[in-house]
């Protein structure tokens, strides 16, 4: 199956994900529930080496392919910004 219909397949599911951590933000360092909801995630795809914990609540996944080839590296920030909601 090509990758965007297995993307597509999780549509409703990672609009779920992103409600849930805009409904719950968790600032600089202290994103202790947001790391756990994040492994929580992985470890449903089937992840199994993850390393908790990283600068006090930071997550590393390594995530192996199944063929020989490039590889990427993926690294984004959980944490959320203190600002004042004017959107409502």
């Amino acid at each position: 199956m090509p990758v965007l219909n297995r993307i597509a397949d999780y549509a409703d599911d990672m609009t779920a994900w992103r409600r849930h951590l805009h409904q719950n933000p968790e600032t600089r360092f202290d994103c202790h529930q947001t790391a756990a909801f994040v492994v929580e995630k992985l470890r449903g795809f089937g992840i199994t080496e993850i390393h908790e914990g990283i600068a006090q609540s930071g997550v590393v996944a390594i995530i192996e392919g199944q063929g020989e080839g490039p590889v990427i590296g993926l690294r984004a920030d959980m944490d959320a910004l203190p600002i004042q909601e004017e959107t409502g």
